[in-house]
Order: C-alpha cells, then sequence, then structure tokens
C-alpha cells in the first residue's frame, strides 16, 4: 500500500512527491531551504492533509487546505 503522499509544484514541470507521515521526498527533489518549508507546512497540516487523503482514496471531493506561501 502507498504512503499518504502530498504532491507539489515547486519546480516547473517535475512534481514533488513528499509522504504526509514524516516528510520524505519520493519522487524530486527540493533544495534544503523549500524542503524545510514544506516540511513545517505538512506538519501544520497534517490532521488535515490525512483527512484529505482518506477522502481521495475513497474517491470522494477534497477539503481545501490553506496553500504553502
Amino acid at each position: 500500500m502507498k504512503p499518504p503522499t502530498v504532491g507539489l509544484h515547486f519546480i516547473q514541470p517535475n512534481l514533488q512527491i513528499i509522504t504526509i507521515e514524516d516528510g520524505t521526498i519520493l519522487n524530486g527533489s527540493l533544495p534544503p531551504a523549500k524542503m524545510k518549508l514544506v516540511q513545517a507546512w505538512i506538519e501544520i497540516h497534517r490532521d488535515e492533509l490525512m483527512a484529505d487523503w482518506k477522502l481521495a482514496v475513497s474517491g470522494e471531493p477534497l477539503f481545501k487546505i490553506e496553500p504553502l506561501r
């Protein structure tokens, strides 16, 4: 079973795939400073991200989560 992940579009055209549980990059790469920002954002929004993951797996509409700015 795949771990819950979030997809990012920091560096076009590549898509970075990062696990929600521990912030590990599964696909792509990020500069260290951006990675720290993403990991902090995941930590703040982990519960929301996990709820959306469960909805996505079930084919349900997702809740909007405040983007990283």
